[in-house]
């Protein structure tokens, strides 16, 4: 069974997007990836991101992750808000259509958090909630107060690092706080923003509860 990603394209709002897909035979579920904050440097080869890819595959899951307009050798321009859920939810049709009884599990680094969890909100309204959400230094500090966490039939768990420099990690405890459903917060300590030297914890920590 081949583990390698295969490089595509995926029809967007804005135009093609870059993507890399992996279709495993008897797969247990899909897992979409959304990358950072593509104004910083984020791409879907971020090294959380891949982390997040190989610890879904290795739990038997198809994978799929892409960059959003702008971003690599994707069309169009940031938008920095909708347009990225935007193109996070033409990424979900499209796989939808190849893998239509498989289980969606979104996952999120930074402002991918803020993605995924704006593309589970217009998912649930379709009556598509995904199964499983993992939120790592969720961009809490970007979502709008109306913005409602409602999915109560996906499980979510949010991992931050206590010693996050870019995503306060207060502003995302004072958020979990906030959460009027049942979720899961794991704080990492001595952990930085990027997990240095500790994307192996990651990795446990994600592994055991796909």
């Amino acid at each position: 069974m081949s583990s390698r990603e295969n490089s595509l394209f995926i029809d967007g709002p804005c135009g093609p997007l870059e993507a890399l897909y992996l279709e495993l035979p008897e797969a247990r579920g899909l897992a979409l990836l959304c990358h950072p904050n593509p104004v910083k440097g984020g791409t879907m080869q971020n090294k959380v991101v891949s982390t997040l890819q190989r610890t879904a595959r290795d739990a038997g899951y198809s994978t799929l992750r892409f960059n959003y307009r702008g971003v690599g050798a994707s069309a169009g321009s940031h938008d920095m808000g909708s347009g990225e859920v935007d193109d996070a939810e033409a990424v979900v049709r499209w796989v939808r259509e190849r893998l239509p009884q498989l289980p969606l599990s979104l996952f999120g680094f930074s402002f991918g958090g803020y993605v995924a969890l704006n593309l589970a909100e217009r998912l649930a309204a379709q009556g598509l909630a995904p199964e499983r959400m993992f939120l790592v230094a969720p961009a809490v500090m970007r979502l709008e107060s109306e913005t409602i966490v409602s999915s109560q039939g996906s499980s979510l768990t949010v991992i931050q690092p206590e010693q996050d420099e870019v995503v306060n990690p207060q502003l995302v405890y004072d958020w979990s706080a906030s959460l009027q459903r049942p979720h899961e917060l794991l704080k990492v300590a001595e952990c930085g923003h990027f997990f240095h030297g500790r994307l192996g914890e990651l990795k446990d920590l994600v592994g055991s509860r796909l």
